[in-house]
């Protein structure tokens, strides 16, 4: 009889699984698929060849993949290559709390590349991918502006609070949040424009907003230390730079796929003001697929002009890590990284790290996240290019997934705290 054995069934989504297949014959081909519907319908679907071995199994952690949506020895590969049936939609849970994406995982006898109803598996199993740890607690903030969810560990603490923000999508997104909270943290995803009653478009940035979001974190019971942290990226890690850059609270920052200037939008801080460098729409470019690359649409940083709007983060007093895939089609954002750095070395400061992930595309998840090279956005007409190759993608979000909570466990921790 074959069997499929995956381990653990239920699980956090950036937790790994062990696949393996047994009771096959010797040198029997194999295919092998995962599938998902998300929370608007869409369904995923991946799939790739396998040979049993000479027992009769297969096992992802040191099977290699003939073909399908990856080739070579990936033991999450089938999460990691899940592809909508519908164009160019981006898989993202919205409900953190009360449901897992249920991911099925069938294996087929020999080589199985269109499904239809009548197609039966040999064997199935089907895993729970939760974004919420057991114990881990909501709390819905809506300060005298700031709106967001509070994502608390179970326990006493004190615990490591951080911000975390997304781009140019708006919205409230929660889902790598509540991930940091199910490891410890005390994660505010916070919502900045397109949500509740904030403004339904970033047209300007007002700092105060985001030392409003800080000073919450810090007033809370169960957040220990003198400062936070913030996880951003995209549009969020242009504004993460800046609170790094002007807040004092903020002690421990991490940017994203971001920039080293302010772009598009004014920034407004007490009396300090600067100016965006402008967007240019006319630089956008156009991939024969019909997909939108905007990393041509943002002004030169470098140019004498625009110097005024390039973030003065030499005067930034916490640590600072960039996390960038050279591969960005959304941003040039290794150029940037690379200019901070560049900066930052001119002035004598030493608290800049810069991790750079080749074939690494714009949108750097957690791992298991699946690879997404382009999508749909709200704000424009056709899909925005991602960029990026999907095996060393998927192994930068690994990676880049431990760096991080490494980087923030070690800057945010209280002195002599037993909890941390």
């Amino acid at each position: 009889m074959i069997r499929l054995a995956v381990t653990p069934k239920i699980a956090l989504a950036d937790e790994p699984l062990r696949i393996q297949v047994s009771g096959l014959p010797p040198s029997q081909l194999v295919t092998l698929q995962a599938s998902l519907t998300d929370e608007k319908g869409v369904l995923f679907c991946s799939k790739a060849f396998y040979w049993s071995d000479k027992a009769g199994e297969v096992d992802l952690e040191r099977a290699a993949a003939t073909g399908g949506d990856y080739a070579g020895v990936q033991p999450m590969g089938l999460f990691q290559c899940l592809k909508p049936e519908k164009l160019f939609h981006r898989l993202m849970k919205r409900d953190v709390m009360q449901s897992p994406f249920r991911v099925r995982l069938d294996v087929f006898n020999s080589y199985h590349m269109l499904s239809s109803p009548h197609d039966q598996p040999a064997a199935s199993q089907t895993v729970e991918r939760w974004y919420m740890a057991p114990g881990v607690q909501r709390v819905q903030i809506r300060g005298s502006r700031v709106r967001g969810a509070l994502f608390l560990p179970p326990g006493e603490g004190p615990f490591p609070g951080l911000i975390d923000m997304f781009g140019g999508m708006g919205g409230l997104i929660e889902f790598r949040a509540s991930l940091l909270a199910s490891h410890g943290f005390a994660a505010l995803a916070l919502a900045y424009f397109a949500y509740e009653d904030l403004p339904s478009c970033l047209d300007e940035v007002d700092l105060e907003y985001f030392e409003e979001a800080a000073n919450i974190l810090l007033g809370h019971p169960k957040v220990g230390g003198a400062g936070v942290g913030v996880v951003a990226i995209c549009k969020g890690a242009e504004i993460a730079l800046a609170m790094a850059t002007f807040l004092p609270q903020i002690t421990a920052t991490v940017c994203i796929n971001g920039t080293s200037a302010i772009h598009g939008t004014v920034l407004h801080y007490r009396d300090l003001h600067i100016s965006p460098i402008p967007y240019k729409p006319e630089c956008m470019r156009l991939t024969p697929l019909g997909l939108l690359s905007l990393s041509s649409v943002f002004g030169d940083t470098q140019a004498e002009a625009n110097q005024g709007s390039v973030i003065p983060v030499e005067k930034a007093q916490g640590q600072i890590l960039f996390v960038v895939g050279e591969s960005d089609q959304n941003y040039n954002s290794k150029a940037y990284a690379e200019e901070v750095m560049e900066r930052m070395r001119r002035h004598g400061r030493k608290n800049c790290t810069l991790l750079s992930y080749p074939g690494a595309g714009h949108l750097i998840e957690p791992p298991g996240s699946p690879f997404c090279p382009s999508s749909r956005s709200s704000f424009f007409v056709l899909p925005l290019m991602w960029g990026g190759e999907a095996q060393p993608h998927a192994a930068a979000q690994e990676h880049s997934w431990r760096e991080i909570q490494k980087f923030l466990w070690h800057h945010l921790c209280p002195t002599g705290s037993s909890n941390l």
